[in-house]
């Protein structure tokens, strides 16, 4: 078994579900030490007890991915317990309501998109760098979405953060290169999660869906966890700023 994160120190946001859920599985199958954070405690607790079941070592702390303090307890605690940190992958967010256009928008709906997916990437950063900064390199994974690299019927308060999320990502690489911090973003298009189901949950939308993928199918969490252990690790030394699409040529 690949063991390329052994004794690393990971902590991944949003882990009830979906790319969350299978990062934290993968990081843990290779090795590291996983910090798992989101609101579901009860998901939360039964992943932290897989990894255990498999000889992993997990911990989870709950978190309000729109509030600082939490924000800053989870790595505070997580670092605690496990002694620093190497790698973040800030993963937590929610859909808003796609398929309404801007001007029928509801401000309350933005504001909840804009403080999770994007006011809640920038907090974590903002707590995760001094941590790696004592450990003298680090690594952060940011989950954008294609839509941060191109219009379409997200919504606009997603498509708003999910761009500010690409901007913060090549804004913090550049500030933080010279000192051994690496910072990135995936960009996924359609994948096989609960948020999808939600977002496609009739026949005519699903069809929709999957024929804005050149590949004919939607993307897999597996795929795009294997992008971002990939991004994390030391073969992609030479990588930060970057915004990988994970689209199946969606953005072509």
């Amino acid at each position: 078994m690949n063991q390329r994160f052994q004794d690393k120190v990971v902590l991944i946001s949003g882990t009830s579900s979906g790319i969350g859920k299978k990062a934290a599985l993968t990081f843990a199958e290779q090795g590291a030490k996983i910090i798992l954070s989101s609101r579901n405690v009860g998901l939360n607790e039964e992943l932290v007890q897989k990894i255990k079941n498999k000889g992993g070592e997990a911990l989870y702390i709950q978190a309000d991915y729109t509030n600082s303090s939490a924000i800053q307890k989870v790595i505070q605690e997580g670092v605690k317990h496990f002694g620093g940190l190497d790698i973040a992958v800030n993963n937590a967010g929610i859909e808003g309501t796609p398929n309404v256009r801007t001007a029928d928008y509801k401000e309350s709906v933005w504001d909840d998109v804009i403080a999770v997916n994007l006011k809640g990437v920038w907090l974590s950063m903002k707590h995760q760098i001094p941590e790696m900064q004592k450990r003298g390199k680090g690594t952060i994974i940011n989950v954008s979405s294609l839509a941060g690299l191109k219009g379409g019927g997200a919504g606009i308060g997603y498509h708003a953060s999910k761009f500010g999320v690409v901007g913060m990502t090549k804004a913090t690489a550049l500030e933080y290169a010279k000192e051994n911090i690496r910072v990135n973003a995936v960009c996924p298009a359609v994948i096989e999660t609960p948020m999808a189901d939600r977002a496609f949950d009739t026949e005519k939308k699903l069809n929709f869906a999957v024929a804005m993928h050149p590949v004919g199918r939607f993307g897999t969490t597996k795929e795009v966890v294997d992008a971002i252990c990939w991004l994390a690790s030391e073969e992609a030394s030479f990588v930060t700023g970057t915004a990988l699409a994970i689209d199946g040529g969606a953005n072509l």
